[in-house]
């Protein structure tokens, strides 16, 4: 079982001020959560070499790139074997479009977040990369008509 470090006040407000800037400096880090700017570089090295702080990301609207439609795929694997449920795995993260891979409990083994510019890109993606790998039995597309990314992680660390 993996061990949580242990997060005090000040590391939970620093996760907490970098989920509103990932980008704050510093200084503005340290003002913000009342410690000095040596502290707040102290515990950006330790947390991001405790994996808690995993890294940093730039959040794009895919729609302005011309992007637009988005869409969650429940995949259904044939059996549930060991090298199969690896294999695929370690192919789906980096098919085009995926923009995340959740692995389920249920009667679904798999959501996948898919991003394309159409459907029939969408369509293609699914012919192309799902319906015909071997590991795969079933999906079902569901279109996204809009997301909200939430902040309900803040209470949890709180």
């Amino acid at each position: 079982m993996a061990q949580h470090p242990e997060l005090d006040r000040v590391d939970r407000a620093l996760l907490t001020a970098l989920s509103s800037n990932a980008r704050a400096s510093g200084a503005a880090l340290a003002a913000e959560i009342g410690v000095a700017e040596s502290t707040v570089s102290l515990r950006l090295r330790r947390l991001q070499s405790l994996g808690t702080i995993r890294g940093y990301q730039i959040d794009v609207d895919l729609a302005s790139v011309g992007v637009s439609l988005q869409a969650l795929i429940a995949v259904r694997l044939v059996k549930h074997d060991r090298s199969e449920i690896d294999a695929f795995r370690n192919v789906v993260p980096h098919l085009p479009g995926v923009l995340g891979v959740f692995h389920m409990a249920g009667a679904d083994d798999y959501l996948l977040h898919v991003a394309a510019r159409d459907a029939v890109e969408l369509r293609e993606f699914v012919l192309t990369h799902l319906t015909g790998h071997p590991a795969v039995a079933h999906t079902e597309t569901n279109l996204i008509f809009e997301y909200a990314t939430g902040d309900g992680w803040h209470q949890l660390i709180g």
